[in-house]
């Protein structure tokens, strides 16, 4: 290992050299991927975050030269200076951007040498990623890792950029915050020179940037760190990035329109594609009607049919009584999908069941011999209207579920993408957008026995609801909206209120009385008195924009240093237990759970 000097440092990156720059003396820095040795020719790919670089050495290199080349490893990193040439027609590597040339070394450094690397740092590894993210700092010198870093800062540099061209001012707001009393669980940090008393990592900016609408920075945006102790999903973390803006004097037609235009200009810039706008628009009924989700794919059909009316009075019980019971029965119409065998049938039924399904009734229509797991138990008029409502030909697999209509819903609309998925009638190169409007404001938990706010209880009801806040709570619609993309919630936002009285009619939907508020949120109802502009935001996931965007399946690629399942970090291996003595200085003691019987 030699050291660093100012003769070492790189003039130019390996990706970037072409055959313009064939007579030029270059110095390149960067890590070895391989080394090959012929005999009397050693050859060096180097790389580092623009590719990689071919360096050569022969018999006229100077022997200590020579010598320490013969002896780099995989992942040494090195520092080379030489003149670029050409590498001859028959050598080229048509396969490489730096393919028709390489650097004849001069001066030659191994800058540190490396242990060999548990995995091969090669492009799209197959390597189980518990391995790689434990050797995180490995797997991000793999390029295609390396590029959805880049691209994550390229899109964060074009989101500043456009929102600041349209008057919108950059602003920090805290991480250390109040712990909030919905919505997900905090992450608490206890606080020294307060003992017992705890801030929490902010789940997002809303309170602070309603505040900034307030004191009258009317547009908005943060690139913001968000923190939620929620369940993982693969596009979901506990730690997370939003896109959060807000804008005063504005309602959802503005707030649409701005951020429709944000994402042309990603893909005027960034995607370097047309995209059409506005986008669709849908309300929550509809797509749930339609699609059996709140985001739904619209890039295939498989929509879902409503079969209630035609089943309620039928002999087969599991129809009939789910609709008796206040439910529903819907299926969906699988073209095509009478190919399915009884084994593929059972495994979606086995499917449906994760989603609180009791089972999956089905009927092929297979040339004129149609098979189903209930004709038996209905009339031949109710097949017929159950086939001809649902537009069953021949070749047609009809899959359907019967029960409350929100394990209907969970289940048709998760069994529509997996059909989909499996049939592979998905077309991955389309990027259909969708509004999705009207959210129910309120949703009513059973075991709690009381209203939860859907989205944040400062979203604002649709005015001709008003009426309905007090009488039925849960008929009242929002002033809400969601930004759909292929089926994934690319983001969301609001109206918010912005009078005391209507806050106080939200808080009394809620069961939180005029005490509880005060606790609570007195500062935000403090503010209200002393004049309050009309203002509605919206918060995009900067992960998943990232990770639809580059057409990938785990947001976990376009992370530096991702979670796993169990929001633990592999590489750090964190959490981690705390030193008794900080623990004592905070006055917390912990205690172990016991094991539920």
């Amino acid at each position: 290992m030699q050291s660093f000097t100012s003769a070492d440092k790189r003039t130019d990156y390996c990706g970037t050299l072409t055959a313009k720059d064939i007579g030029r003396k270059v110095t390149v820095t960067g890590w070895c991927q391989r080394q090959r040795d012929l005999g009397s020719l050693i050859f060096i790919d180097v790389r580092d975050r623009t590719g990689l670089l071919q360096l050569a050495f022969d018999d006229t290199t100077p022997e200590d030269i020579f010598n320490t080349a013969f002896g780099v490893r995989a992942e040494y990193v090195l520092s080379a200076t030489g003149t670029v040439r050409s590498r001859g027609e028959a050598a080229i590597n048509k396969n490489l951007p730096t393919g028709e040339i390489e650097v004849y070394v001069e001066s030659f450094k191994v800058l540190a040498e490396a242990q060999t690397p548990p995995f091969a740092i090669v492009e799209n590894s197959d390597v189980r990623p518990e391995l790689r993210l434990k050797h995180r700092y490995l797997d991000l010198r793999r390029p295609d890792l390396q590029r959805n870093i880049i691209a994550r800062s390229q899109i964060v540099k074009l989101t500043r950029d456009y929102f600041a061209d349209n008057g919108f001012i950059d602003i920090e707001t805290p991480c250390l915050i109040k712990p909030t009393p919905e919505g997900a669980r905090d992450y608490l940090v206890p606080s020294r020179v307060h003992p017992g008393k705890f801030y929490a990592l902010p789940q997002s900016p809303q309170l602070y940037k309603q505040l900034l609408m307030y004191s009258g920075f009317d547009r908005y945006l943060q690139i913001a760190r968000c923190f939620r102790d929620e369940d993982l999903r693969a596009d979901r973390q506990p730690e997370f990035t939003q896109i959060d803006l807000e804008m005063s004097f504005s309602d959802e037609e503005d707030i649409i329109a701005m951020n429709e235009g944000y994402i042309k200009y990603l893909f005027d810039n960034f995607m370097h594609q047309p995209l059409e706008i506005p986008f669709p628009r849908m309300t929550y009924k509809e797509a749930m009607e339609r699609f059996g989700s709140d985001k739904p794919d619209t890039r295939f059909g498989l929509e879902l049919c409503n079969l209630s009316d035609l089943v309620a009075g039928s002999g087969f019980s599991v129809f009939a009584g789910a609709v008796a019971d206040g439910g529903s029965v819907r299926g969906i119409n699988v073209k095509g999908g009478a190919k399915f065998t009884r084994k593929e049938i059972d495994s979606l039924t086995e499917f449906v069941k994760t989603y609180g399904a009791r089972g999956l009734a089905w009927y092929k229509n297979t040339a004129g011999a149609p098979t189903s797991s209930f004709a038996k138990f209905m009339t031949p008029e109710e097949i017929a209207a159950i086939t001809e409502r649902m537009g069953c030909e021949d070749g047609d697999l009809l899959l359907i579920v019967a029960a409350k209509n929100t394990v209907v819903f969970d289940s048709l609309g998760a069994l529509r993408c997996e059909v989909a998925k499996r049939m592979g009638i998905v077309d991955k190169s389309k990027f259909n957008f969708l509004w999705v409007t009207e959210f129910p404001l309120l949703e009513y938990s059973e075991e709690d026995n009381r209203f939860y706010a859907k989205h944040h209880p400062f979203t604002m009801p649709m005015e001709e609801d008003l009426p309905l806040l007090e009488t039925d709570p849960g008929e009242v619609r929002a002033r809400a909206y969601d930004c759909v993309l292929n089926g994934t919630e690319l983001g969301g936002g609001s109206i918010r209120i912005h009078t005391t009285e209507m806050q106080t009619k939200m808080f009394d939907a809620l069961g939180i009385g005029a005490e509880e508020a005060e606790e609570k949120f007195g500062f935000l109802l403090e503010a209200f008195k002393y004049g309050v502009p009309p203002h509605g935001g919206l918060a995009f996931g900067l992960d998943r924009v990232v990770t639809l965007l580059l057409g990938l399946e785990d947001i976990r690629d376009v992370i530096a240093f991702p979670k796993v399942q169990n929001a633990s970090e592999l590489l750090s291996k964190c959490p981690a237990a705390a030193d008794p003595s900080s623990l004592a200085e905070l006055g917390i003691a912990v205690v172990a759970k016991e094991d539920e019987e």
